[in-house]
C-alpha cells in the first residue's frame, strides 16, 4: 500500500528578481513502512517538498495524498491527517523555560494514542534529562528532544529533516535504531540527511534530487551502479601492451600510470575486465595485482549532482 504519493508537484516561489521554481514537476511514491531517504544539494527542494508534505507549504501545482489524504485540506481531514503524522523539523520552537519531560507531555497532548513520557525519553535516551530545562540542553540533546516530539504520536508516517545533525557518531547510530524499531512496526519514514551513510544505513529507496528535480531513485546499490566510475588498477607487462590498451580503450574510460600499474576509471568495469583478460591472453602479455575499488554512494551522487549543472533552466 502507498503512504506517500506525488504526481507532478511544482513549488514556486516569487522574489524580487521573478519567480523561483524551487521544486520541477516531481512524481514519488513512497509504500507503507518504507523508509525513503530524499538526497540534494543545498537548495535542490528537498526541504519545499517536505514541507508540501507536511502540510506547511502550499504547491504551485501537483497531486499528493499523504496516508490517503491531502496534506492541503483543512477541517477535520487536516485534523486526522496531524494526528497520524510525526514531524522532525531542522529546528523547533520549544519555550526553552519548559522541562524535558513537560515539553513532551505538552506535545503529547495533541495526539489521541500518544507513548508516555517516560517510554519517548527512554527512546531517544533522554531519560536523565527530563527535568532539565530546554534551555540549558546541548545541540546533541536539543536534536534527541525534537526526534521525542516527532515520535510521541506513533505516527503512521514521519517526516525526519536532517534528524542527526549536531549528533556525535555513537549519538547518530543510536538514533538510526530508533529509526529502525519504528520501521519494524510498519512506521513509514521520509528522511532527507546530508549524511549519505546515513541514507545508505537507513533507506530502503534513495530519491536524488537537483535543480528541482529527481534525477535518479532506487536502492543505494543501484544508485551507486548509475553512472559513477569504478576504479580498475592492474599491472600490465610485455611487449604489446600498448596494442592490449588499444583493443580495450572502447571500455577503459580514463586511464593513467601509478607506480607501473595502469589505473582506468570507468562505468564499465566488468566489460573492462573482460576485455583486458582476453586481449592480453591474445598478445601474451601477463596481467597481475588486480585492484577494483566500486563506487561509493557518495561518488554516485557527486556524478549526479554536476552532471544536471549543464542542463538546468537558468
Amino acid at each position: 500500500m502507498t503512504a506517500i504519493s506525488v504526481s507532478g508537484l511544482v513549488v514556486e516561489y516569487t522574489t524580487r528578481s521573478g519567480v523561483v521554481r524551487a521544486v520541477d514537476g516531481i512524481d514519488l511514491s513512497v509504500r507503507r513502512g518504507e523508509v525513503y531517504a530524499l538526497l540534494g544539494e543545498n537548495g535542490a527542494g528537498k526541504t519545499s517538498t517536505i514541507e508540501v508534505l507536511e502540510g506547511h507549504r502550499r504547491r504551485s501545482a501537483g497531486a499528493v495524498q499523504v496516508l490517503g489524504r491531502d496534506p492541503a485540506d483543512g477541517g477535520t481531514s487536516a485534523r486526522e491527517l496531524r494526528d497520524r503524522i510525526g514531524i522532525v523539523l531542522q529546528s523547533s520552537g520549544v519555550e526553552s523555560e519548559l522541562t524535558v519531560a513537560e515539553a513532551v507531555a505538552i506535545y503529547s497532548g495533541v495526539y489521541r494514542d500518544p507513548m508516555g513520557v517516560d517510554e519517548v525519553l527512554d527512546l531517544v535516551e533522554l531519560s536523565a534529562a527530563a527535568p532539565v530545562r530546554v534551555a540549558t540542553l546541548s545541540g546533541g540533546q536539543r536534536r534527541r528532544l525534537d526526534l521525542a516530539l516527532g515520535i510521541v504520536g506513533r505516527p503512521d508516517v514521519l517526516f525526519l529533516d536532517e534528524p542527526t545533525t549536531g549528533f556525535d557518531p555513537a549519538a547518530r547510530r543510536r538514533a538510526w535504531d530508533v529509526v529502525r524499531a519504528l520501521r519494524s512496526h510498519g512506521t513509514t519514514v521520509m528522511l532527507t540527511t546530508h549524511y549519505l551513510d546515513e541514507a545508505e544505513q537507513l533507506a530502503d529507496r534513495i530519491g536524488v534530487m537537483s535543480h528541482g528535480r529527481i534525477v535518479h531513485e532506487g536502492t543505494a546499490d543501484t544508485i551507486r551502479g548509475a553512472g559513477a566510475q569504478t576504479t580498475v588498477a592492474v599491472r600490465l607487462d610485455g611487449e604489446a601492451v600498448p596494442a592490449v590498451l588499444s583493443e580495450v580503450a572502447e571500455v577503459a574510460g580514463d586511464m593513467n600510470l601509478d607506480g607501473g600499474r595502469h589505473i582506468f576509471r570507468t562505468t564499465r568495469s566488468g566489460d573492462l575486465i573482460a576485455a583486458l583478460v582476453t586481449a592480453a591472453a591474445r598478445h601474451t602479455v601477463s596481467v597481475d595485482d588486480w585492484e577494483v575499488t566500486a563506487p561509493s554512494l557518495e561518488d554516485a551522487f557527486i556524478q549526479m549532482v554536476s552532471d544536471t549543472e549543464g542542463t538546468a533552466d537558468e
